[in-house]
């Protein structure tokens, strides 16, 4: 099993066995932040490379998923605003990375879209 899956596995077990709506909250956040990021993603890759955006798209799908199977009827707004948030971060990171040729920005996207991936095992 991906380490990153294994760990949100366990996470949400324990979550769920404690009544812990923390640690939902905690997992709730990370997805939707990292479907904002994804979803920036799709954008800018359809603006420069249009066929990387599938496997983009697939992964905010499959953060999205995460988010519905996480998410209190109660949170909806909440989740809603971190992902937007982050698609608006994300979207300034990968134009400043991109039209800036700015290594920084470069660097750090990848670094945010790679702690995305390891919450769901990709590479």
């Amino acid at each position: 099993m991906a380490r990153g899956l294994e760990t949100f596995l366990t996470a949400l077990a324990l979550g769920l066995l404690s009544g812990g709506p923390g640690v939902a909250d905690v997992l709730l956040r990370d997805f939707s932040v990292c479907a904002g990021r994804y979803s920036a993603l799709v954008e800018h890759q359809w603006l420069v490379d249009g066929p990387a955006s599938e496997q983009a798209a697939d992964r905010r799908d499959a953060m999205l998923e995460l988010v519905a199977a996480v998410m209190p009827g109660d949170m909806a707004k909440t989740a809603m605003g971190w992902r937007v948030e982050a698609k608006a971060a994300q979207g300034a990171l990968l134009s400043r990375a991109y039209f800036a040729q700015d290594a920084v920005a470069a660097k750090r996207s990848a670094q945010l879209l790679q702690a995305c991936a390891d919450l769901i095992g990709q590479s």
